[in-house]
C-alpha cells in the first residue's frame, strides 16, 4: 500500500487531491461530532445541494462557481439555523425545504440557459476539480478548524451535550451554532468539488458514527474521528487509483467498512450500551 501511496505522490493533481481530501477530511470529521451529537447530521447533505445548485448556476452564466457557491452556502446555513428556530419547522424539514429547492433551481437554470453543462463532476466531484488555490484555502480552513476546536472545547462540549444548561451559565449557544455551520459550509464547499454533492455528506457522518460504536467520551470521539476520516480517506484514494474506481465512492466504501468493523468492536465491548460522557 506504501508502494502505491509512492506512485501516486508521482502525479501533482493526486497530491492535490490527497492534501485537500486530507485536510477536508480532518474538517468535517470534527465538525461532524457535534452535528452528530445535536441530530443535525444532514446539514452536511443539505448544504451540499445548495452548493451544487450555486456552482451549476455559476457555471452557465460563465461565472467562477467556487466564488459564487461558497457565499451563497454560507448564506443558506445562517437561514437554516433561522427557520430552525422557528418550532412551527422543524430541523430536518428545514433542510429540505433549502436543498430541494435550490437543487432544483440550479438544474432549472442550467437548463433554461441552454448550454451543455456537464453536471456530473459536481454531483460525484472529480480529482482533476482540485487546484492549488484548493490546497491554500484548505490549509487555511482546517488550522482555523482546529484552533477553534482545542480553544473552545469545553463550550463546544456544553453546547453539543445540553445548550439550555450552556445558556444558563452565560455561554452564547447560539454564537456556537452558527460558528459550527458557517464552518461546515465552507468545508463543504471545498469538499464537494472531490466527493460531490451526492456523497461529500458521509465525511460528516461516518467517523463520527464509527467512533461512537467503541469509544464512549466526548474527547476520544473526537479524537478517533479526525484519525478515522483521514485515514479512510487517504484508503480510498489508494483504492481508488489501484482498481481505477470513482475517488469519491471508494472512499466512502471504506468508510462503511470501518463503520461495520467499529460496530463490531463495539458491541464485543459492550461499550454500545453506555452514554457519551465528557472524558
Amino acid at each position: 500500500m506504501l508502494s502505491v501511496l509512492g506512485d501516486m505522490m508521482s502525479y501533482s493533481f493526486l497530491i492535490n487531491a490527497i492534501v485537500v481530501g486530507s485536510l477536508i477530511s480532518l474538517c468535517a470529521s470534527l465538525l461532524g461530532v457535534s452535528l452528530v451529537l445535536k441530530r443535525y447530521s444532514m446539514i452536511g447533505d443539505g448544504l451540499s445541494h445548495v452548493g451544487f445548485g450555486a456552482m451549476a448556476i455559476a457555471t452557465a452564466l460563465n461565472w467562477a462557481p467556487l466564488t459564487v457557491a461558497v457565499p451563497v452556502v454560507l448564506a443558506s446555513a445562517f437561514l437554516l439555523l433561522r427557520i430552525s428556530g422557528d418550532s412551527r419547522i422543524k430541523g430536518d424539514a428545514a433542510i429540505a425545504l433549502i436543498s430541494t429547492g435550490a437543487l432544483a433551481v440550479g438544474v432549472v437554470t442550467v437548463s433554461l440557459m441552454g448550454t451543455n453543462i456537464d453536471l456530473s463532476s459536481y454531483m460525484f466531484g472529480s480529482i482533476l476539480a482540485v487546484g492549488k488555490s484548493d490546497v491554500y484555502v484548505s490549509v487555511i480552513l482546517s488550522a482555523i478548524v482546529v484552533l477553534f476546536y482545542i480553544i473552545l472545547y469545553n463550550n463546544i462540549f456544553a453546547v453539543t451535550f445540553d445548550e439550555n444548561f450552556a445558556r444558563a451559565t452565560g455561554i452564547n449557544a447560539g454564537f456556537y451554532n452558527m460558528l459550527i455551520a458557517l464552518l461546515t459550509a465552507v468545508t463543504i464547499v471545498l469538499g464537494m468539488r472531490l466527493m460531490g454533492a451526492l456523497l461529500i455528506s458521509s465525511l460528516v457522518i461516518f467517523p463520527p458514527l464509527s467512533s461512537m460504536r467503541v469509544f464512549k467520551s466526548f474527547r476520544s470521539v473526537v479524537i478517533s474521528s479526525a484519525a478515522v476520516s483521514v485515514v479512510c480517506f487517504i484508503a480510498g484514494m489508494i483504492f481508488s487509483y489501484t482498481l481505477s474506481t470513482p475517488a469519491g465512492a471508494s472512499i466512502v466504501c471504506v468508510n462503511i467498512i470501518v463503520f461495520a468493523v467499529f460496530a463490531l468492536a463495539g458491541k464485543v465491548r459492550g461499550s454500545g450500551k453506555k452514554r457519551l460522557t465528557a472524558r
